[in-house]
């Protein structure tokens, strides 16, 4: 690839339907978590119209009202106006509920099984997670995202504070950035979809959106004359969510990550309890590519590993600087094994992931996030200072 390009990614609002989905999957898990720490939690919603269905298979201690969390997480992104199809107290809700299947229950329990080669905590499922790190932002996270999730974050700030009247949940942000010698140096395209109320004129939202949401979120010295601002190009938002299109639970796993910047094994996250390393394994692989780079061993850093279901080591370890490394990659991936643990159990005792945190993670990215070190731990810089002495 050419060290000169422009790149784009893309972040969604709260309302939007398959933020939505997530939402409520991620308050059901934090809900079981928070009674039994040990509950197992694969929860999937599927929303349309003034329709949810939350399905998926739940083993827990906990007995929920179901329905309460789903319209209490509905309501919280604000889907309580008059106008609303999709309102928090008249949504339908369909319950398919089941408990997880024993065969992977035994699979994954630290326990012995007939036909399983260990007693230990096994990987939930096999599959292959990436993390990612790099010097673009303070956050060690690609500026696309970082920039599109700020732009999101502000936007539902202002409407939450209910200042502007006419805001409505559902939303789409996306910020193209040049890079130039492989760094960032502009930003060249800025596109803002923000549901609104009826009979609000375009102008007023361009002009407000551009104003008080663009210029006051984005780096200054990254905009110029040239910048294209796009905001609501259709000309009109005023239906949106799941009124004007389906959500699905874990169809944002490009937002979710790095927004395309770094590569995606394809698992989702919400809903899901730390057994599964789709979630657990990601956050993992964040927090060792964030700590390669934070220590200065690169400026940009990929790890990948993979797992067999019921078994608790994975079965590669690939590390991947891109050639920024301060030295060679399998240097890097020696004091990566050395430093830290793949097991599934480790990965959950040293994130602390038993915990119901997840409804912190849902929106605007479950990587980059530096203001809650407590619950957010994969984010921390801890080992930084460990690996350069595994290296050294």
């Amino acid at each position: 690839m050419s060290k000169n390009y422009i790149f784009s990614s893309e972040s969604v609002g709260e309302g939007h339907p398959d933020k939505v989905c997530d939402t409520i999957s991620d308050a059901i898990l934090d809900a079981c978590l928070q009674i039994d720490p040990r509950s197992r939690v694969a929860c999937e919603t599927y929303a349309k119209s003034n329709m949810v269905v939350v399905g998926g298979e739940i083993t827990s201690r906990a007995k929920l009202d179901f329905n309460l969390i789903t319209r209490n997480a509905i309501r919280e992104i604000g889907y309580t106006n008059d106008d609303d199809v999709f309102h928090a107290d008249r949504v339908m809700i369909i319950n398919a509920i089941t408990a997880q299947s024993e065969d992977i229950a035994q699979g994954v329990d630290a326990r012995a099984a007939e036909g399983k080669d260990t007693a230990e905590q096994g990987a939930g499922d096999q599959g292959l997670m990436f993390g990612y790190a790099c010097t673009e932002t303070p956050e060690l996270m690609p500026a696309p995202i970082m920039y599109a999730h700020k732009l999101g974050q502000k936007l539902t700030q202002i409407r939450k504070q209910g200042k502007v009247k006419w805001l409505r949940p559902d939303a789409k942000t996306q910020v193209s950035v040049q890079y130039e010698n492989d760094k960032p140096v502009r930003i060249t395209n800025v596109v803002v979809s923000s549901q609104h109320a009826d009979g609000v004129k375009h102008k007023l939202i361009k002009d407000f959106i551009i104003g008080e949401v663009i210029q006051k979120v984005l780096p200054r010295h990254l905009i110029d004359s040239k910048t294209t601002y796009l905001v609501n190009p259709t000309g009109r938002f005023v239906v949106g969510g799941p009124q004007g299109d389906t959500g699905l639970t874990g169809r944002k796993i490009i937002v979710d990550t790095y927004g395309g910047k770094g590569r995606h094994g394809g698992g989702a996250f919400s809903g899901k309890d730390p057994s599964k390393v789709d979630r657990s394994a990601a956050y993992m692989g964040r927090y060792v590519a964030k700590n390669i780079v934070a220590s200065g061993l690169a400026t940009c850093a990929e790890i990948q590993f993979a797992y067999a279901i019921g078994y608790p080591d994975p079965v590669s370890i690939c590390v991947n600087t891109f050639g920024t490394g301060e030295v060679d990659d399998t240097v890097i991936e020696k004091a990566v094994m050395e430093v830290f643990s793949f097991k599934p159990a480790n990965i959950i005792k040293r994130l602390n992931l038993l915990r119901p945190i997840y409804s912190k993670t849902t929106n605007y990215g479950h990587f980059g996030k530096v203001d809650d070190f407590e619950s957010i731990t994969w984010e921390r810089t801890d080992k930084a200072v460990a690996l350069k002495r595994a290296v050294h």
